[in-house]
């Protein structure tokens, strides 16, 4: 694994993932829909508690929307309930996803220091793993700089990281919103960071750096905190969670443009049949890219 790269070493031969989701969100439209097997779904879709039903359910999926949204997010604890099995599911659903041309995030959520730290982004950001993402959801509450092995491998491999800041969940706040001892809060110190992490791909010119930051589509408006980190805002909170497409201006202002949007329940709740989730994707989308039109008028 190699150490972050100085401004005058040789750049990824891949594409970095900032550019490629940037692409991807203006091609197919500015969404990402999660991969949430959870039991209520599997039985809504009239699917058993099992391996048979978990991989009706992500093969489902898959086949409806990998060809056509910017993001699929599967959601790891859901698979790895299932033990080996499970993963075995996940993997498959990782590979077909990404060969049909959906970016793949990996909702894992993973933060440690040190070896293990490493582990974990080997698993996800590794080419070499049988769990190869496009991008992975991190945790930076042992510190950011215990993320350095993800940052690291994440660039070398043309891969992108959304770091936890300010997440839609209200007992994040006693964290994200606790004040240090410079008077910035956690959670702008986190956005700071990933700005840092950006600048050298937006110096080169690209459109959109490779680490994201996840932010909650529920929080209203921000305006004590710097959205303009250069990468993308992955927000959750769209649909069952009670935040509509309309509200990401307001929440996100300026850097509404770089919102990715997540939605999960609410297109699920559509399956298993699969024109009706492909159609409430798109509708989604197209939520999306009229708020965000509007914002820019």
């Amino acid at each position: 694994m190699t150490s972050q790269q100085p401004s005058g070493a040789p750049q990824p031969s891949v594409t970095p993932f900032g550019a490629r989701l940037r692409r991807a969100m203006d091609e197919r439209g500015p969404l990402c829909v999660g991969i949430d097997p959870h039991a209520s779904l599997l039985a809504d879709w009239g699917l058993g508690e099992d391996i048979a039903g978990l991989e009706r359910f992500a093969r489902t999926t898959v086949e409806a929307l990998a060809d056509r949204v910017a993001v699929l997010k599967p959601q790891s604890a859901f698979f790895e309930r299932f033990g080996s099995r499970g993963t075995a599911v996940l993997e498959k659903a990782v590979a077909e996803a990404r060969s049909a041309g959906a970016l793949v995030l990996m909702d894992a959520k993973r933060g440690d220091i040190g070896s293990t730290m490493a582990a974990y982004a080997a698993t996800y950001l590794d080419p070499a793993s049988p769990l190869f993402s496009d991008a992975v959801t991190v945790s930076p509450y042992l510190g950011f700089g215990s993320l350095r092995p993800a940052v690291d491998l994440a660039r070398e491999s043309g891969c992108g990281l959304f770091v936890l800041a300010l997440t839609s969940n209200p007992e994040g706040q006693e964290v994200q919103h606790a004040v240090r001892a410079d008077g910035r809060t956690v959670a702008a110190t986190v956005l700071g960071h990933l700005k840092d992490e950006n600048a050298g791909e937006i110096s080169r010119g690209l459109p959109l750096g490779s680490f994201g930051a996840v932010v909650g589509a529920t929080l209203g408006e921000l305006p004590s905190y710097d959205l303009a980190i250069g990468g993308p805002l992955l927000a959750p909170g769209i649909g069952a969670q009670g935040a509509t497409p309309a509200d990401l201006p307001r929440v996100f202002g300026a850097a509404v443009r770089d919102v990715v949007p997540n939605v999960s329940r609410g297109v699920l709740k559509h399956g298993p049949d699969v024109t009706a989730l492909r159609e409430a994707a798109a509708r989604f989308a197209d939520e999306v890219r009229t708020a965000a039109q509007k914002r820019g008028e």
